[in-house]
């Protein structure tokens, strides 16, 4: 059954929107793995929650073409910023986390049918996830370093607008990426860690990692300086594999 049309994501022409329901990550990757062209936005709309995932086909080899993971978070940003409040304070955790006023809110997947870095890959699934409000079962302040758009006065954000701003904001980052300019989507994302430059911990495929985050290099990796010497933490970590 076709969509109907105030169903139906307003995306810039070379995106595509497909209602799902379950995981969307696995719906894109499907989709790519099956031969799908590019620019397919899976999505699940709930009122408590926001689920999209874009499929892309990156030429570069796995390693490389992941940073177009801090793309897609920088046009995140942007269209969270149009929407949202003035005084909303929007961040990013590496490796794919949101923050709003400083909590944990949401962020982002990425899947592409291998994880080793030096090969290629045919496709890659992107994906964002957001929660609107608490789940009924949750309880209020059960979990103080997470939020919700609705904890932090976000409540006026209706998800299909969310989507198609994230459409919008993030194939210009896309183009950005396509185009080299990687030290400026570099600059961004950095612009918006908090975490940066101070002592810390971070969660990343399981494992727990502490130390003084030094920075972030041009593929996306993490500098952290810990006491038995300086290591970086790929972003390949947060790579799942599938479909």
């Amino acid at each position: 059954m076709a969509m109907s049309e105030p169903d139906r994501p307003h995306l810039p022409p070379l995106l595509r929107g497909r209602a799902v329901t379950g995981d969307v990550m696995r719906a894109a990757a499907r989709a790519g793995a099956a031969g799908e062209d590019p620019g397919l936005i899976c999505h699940e709309l709930r009122p408590d929650r926001l689920r999209a995932a874009m499929l892309l086909a990156p030429e570069p080899p796995l390693g490389e073409a992941l940073t177009v993971v801090l793309a897609l978070a920088n046009g995140f940003a942007d269209a969270f910023g149009v929407l949202s409040p003035s005084e909303i304070a929007f961040q990013l955790n590496w490796p794919a986390g949101f923050l709003v006023n400083g909590a944990a809110c949401g962020g982002m997947r990425a899947m592409a049918p291998h994880a080793d870095p030096a090969a290629g890959i045919d496709w890659l699934a992107v994906g964002i996830e957001v929660p609107i409000f608490a789940e009924a079962d949750d309880e209020p302040g059960a979990a103080p370093d997470r939020t919700t758009l609705w904890d932090e006065g976000c409540a006026d954000i209706d998800p299909m607008d969310l989507l198609e701003a994230w459409g919008r904001h993030g194939l210009v980052w896309i183009n950005a990426w396509v185009d080299g300019e990687r030290a400026r989507i570099h600059r961004d994302w950095t612009g918006r860690a908090p975490g940066l430059g101070q002592d810390g911990t971070v969660q990343v495929a399981g494992a727990t990692h502490r130390g003084h985050f030094v920075g972030m290099d041009a593929e996306g990796e993490l500098i952290l300086r810990q006491e038995s010497g300086t290591r970086a933490l790929p972003l390949t970590a947060m790579l799942e594999t599938g479909p």
